[in-house]
Order: C-alpha cells, then structure tokens, then sequence
C-alpha cells in the first residue's frame, strides 16, 4: 500500500516594516527599553585609525527618499581585523565592528560614526579594499538586502578587490563607491543606496 503524503504550503512573506523600529531600533519609536540602544556603537572610544561619519538615503525606483528603513553595518578595524576569534587578529578594547542605524523619519536621512576601516584578507584569494557591509531592511522588502560600501579615496585598493572585480560594468561598481568630503572638521563619506532604477546598488546573494 502506498500512502499519500501531505505537503505543507509555503508560508507567505512577511516584510519588514511599517514597524521595523519598533522591533530592531525600540528608542526611535519612543520606547525606553534599553539603557544603551543596541548595536549604536560601532567602533567604540577605544579604536585606533581615521575617524569618520558616514551618511547616506535610500532612494526608491521613484527617487523618492524612503523614510522606515534599518541598516546594519560590519566592518574590521583599521587593521583590518573583525571583532570575532577568527577576525584575523586582535581588536581594541570596545571595538564591536558592528552597529545598527535607522533613517530620520523627516527626512530619510541616515548616519553613523565609526573608524575608516582596513583592507582584509580575501575569502579564497587577494585582498579586499576597505569597506563596510551593509544590511537593509525596510517596508516593501521582502529579504534583507546585502550590499558594500567602499572608499573613493581607495584606487589602488578598489582596483585590486575580488568583489568589486566580481562586477562586469564599471558603471555599476561605481554605485558601491562612497564619496569623501570634509564638514567642519570632521570626515565624511556620502553612500546613498539607491533599491531600483537607474544606477540601482548592486546587492550581493550571501
């Protein structure tokens, strides 16, 4: 006798927002949950390297700034270590390497402060340019979206990187370099993330 086997549907998709500060980032929502919001501090006081902000929106396929959005970021210190037993050495004390940042609900903007990151060793091959991983998620967006931001100040190192070299079109790994200016002192990187259309970001299938 063969029996009959009963398969389960697909569960269906659930997207990240309209409450995706609520859940991930509970103190922009106005919640007092935690003494210190989690994952607000990348770099801690203690890192060594160039110090810098980083800034950027997210821009929808009409150009259109979108207003819900989370970012994580990961990066190595600037010797190019991760905070991790396996991050290629040690890190200074505090030294997370990852954080966490929402978008201003008026104007979409995004930003965090940090230290200018290393070159790190290839996954199979080479060295990679310095830079810093990317995690969105917004209303709308079904999986999370990897992506990298590098260095326009980094050439020579952007040149040589496996993962940008991953990407045919010059034109599009330009959408993963970040711009450098100087405001009142202080370095900073403009990164906007554009999700469709033209000059899309180019995302990466991790």
């Amino acid at each position: 006798m063969v029996q009959k086997l009963d398969y389960l549907k697909e569960t269906p998709s659930q997207t990240a927002g309209p409450y995706v500060h609520i859940g991930l980032a509970p103190g922009a929502a106005g919640f007092d949950i935690y003494k210190q919001e989690l994952g607000k501090d990348i770099a801690g006081p203690n890192a060594a390297g160039e110090r810098i902000r980083v800034e950027g929106l997210v821009i929808d396929g009409t150009g259109s700034p979108v207003k819900d959005v989370l970012l994580e970021a990961w990066q190595a210190n600037a010797d190019g270590h991760y905070a991790h037993p396996e991050g290629g050495g040690p890190v200074e004390e505090g030294f997370r390497g990852w954080g966490r940042v929402i978008t201003e609900f008026e104007t979409g903007e995004w930003a965090f402060e940090t230290v200018k990151p290393g070159s790190t060793p290839g996954r199979n091959v080479g060295t990679q340019a310095p830079h810093i991983n990317l995690w969105i998620v917004a209303r709308g967006i079904n999986i999370g979206l990897n992506t990298r931001m590098y260095f326009e100040d980094e050439a020579e190192a952007n040149a040589a990187d496996p993962v940008l070299n991953l990407i045919e079109w010059e034109r599009r790994r330009a959408t993963l370099i970040a711009k450098r200016s100087e405001k009142d002192g202080q370095v900073v990187y403009r990164f906007d993330i554009r999700l469709q259309g033209e000059d899309e970001t180019v995302f990466f299938d991790i």
